[in-house]
């Protein structure tokens, strides 16, 4: 074996997203994560599809929601676009939360799928947050507060 065909047959390893074979086919289940908004992508050869919670991505109805889940497709050349289908999950959260969920688990499945190395870099250099998660989570409410941080009002007279 060469050194050449060694390269090609390594997978370039992306956290949240597992690549399969099932019936000849190579498919990569991904996951993406943000605040409390889950989304589960599965990509498989395709003619371009892509499905959130059913519904084409095109008429998705809230526009700001549905650019920021194309941001990885619109980075990616039209050729390997148009080469794979996209069926999202998402639950939890709200929309934007849903929106950066489906973002991200894109992301890291067309990584996994392709595994082309500049792929990855492209993501990271555009927008770190489409394949590592933002670890902020809201703060606990403490005990006799009205929130996690308010205070009872203070009167000095």
């Amino acid at each position: 074996m060469t050194q050449e065909h060694m390269a090609q047959e390594q997978q370039i390893k992306v956290l949240g997203a597992y690549p399969k074979i099932v019936a000849g086919k190579k498919i990569v289940i991904s996951v993406g994560k943000r605040k409390t908004a889950i989304a589960r992508a599965v990509i498989k050869p395709g003619i371009g599809r892509v499905r959130v919670n059913g519904v084409p991505i095109e008429i998705w109805p809230i526009e700001m929601a549905r650019m920021k889940m194309l941001e990885p497709l619109l980075l990616l050349q039209p050729k390997l676009r148009e080469s794979v289908d996209i069926d999202v999950k998402v639950e939890g959260g709200g929309v934007m939360a849903q929106a950066d969920a489906v973002r991200m688990a894109i992301a890291r499945g067309l990584v996994a799928f392709f595994n082309i190395p500049e792929l990855k870099e492209l993501y990271k250099e555009f927008d770190r947050t489409m394949l590592a998660g933002d670890p902020r989570r809201t703060e606990p409410e403490k005990w006799l507060r009205y929130s996690a941080r308010r205070f009872r009002q203070k009167s000095y007279r």
